[in-house]
């Protein structure tokens, strides 16, 4: 078997994130080989050789959203990087794309976006602040935050639209991140990621 060249990869890259845009846009079922081909602007043929059927390239795009929401919650979270401008403006910059894939995959189904979906609730109920001196539902609280947030995924049209700007533009991101902040109680998450976060919105917020 021959090495995959850097220009196969950046082929392979150029086809994913095409069919993200087009199976966010359309749907799966809608969305066809050829039409990717076209917005990737290459051959069906081409789209074949790097994914096979449609349905195989549907799961190398929830495996590369699931692996990027892995790694932010990593860098950003267990990392400790929230307060940090690069990091924000990085997840600004790259996010977009891969959560109105995830909104629509949330929406359509499919055993990868209700494990994401699973995951995230794993991820925020481990980072969730405990409190030893009472009997709280964390498992309850983790799910009930965690379709909060991607409720404002899957809703990102009708939320654009109500704010006025969009919703993955600088400012609406900001807007919403900021009012995120200001309705969960800082004891909730903890005192350390309540004020990181804060201070990271604050800080990108400053040359826009």
């Amino acid at each position: 078997m021959r090495p995959i060249s850097e220009e196969d990869l950046t082929t392979r890259a150029r086809i994913r994130d095409a069919a993200m845009a087009l199976f966010a846009e359309r749907g799966v079922k809608a969305t066809t080989i050829r039409g990717i081909a076209e917005a990737a602007k290459v051959s069906p043929g081409l789209v074949q050789h790097h994914f096979g059927a449609k349905e195989e390239l549907r799961q190398a795009c929830d495996e590369y959203v699931l692996s990027y929401l892995r790694e932010q919650i990593n860098v950003g979270v267990t990392e400790r990087n929230l307060e940090k401008p690069e990091f924000i403006e990085n997840v600004h910059r790259t996010a977009p794309p891969l959560m109105k894939y995830l909104g629509r995959a949330l929406v359509d189904g499919s055993p990868a976006a209700a494990a994401m979906f699973d995951e995230l609730v794993s991820v925020t109920q481990e980072h969730l602040a405990t409190d030893d001196h009472c009997e709280v539902d964390h498992r309850a609280r983790a799910t009930v935050l965690t379709a909060m947030k991607l409720g404002i995924t899957v809703l990102h049209e009708h939320v654009s639209r109500a704010l006025g700007t969009d919703l993955y533009a600088p400012q609406g991101t900001l807007r919403v991140g900021k009012a995120q902040l200001d309705l969960i109680r800082p004891e909730f998450i903890g005192r350390e990621l309540f004020d990181q976060a804060r201070t990271g919105l604050e800080k990108f917020e400053g040359p826009q």
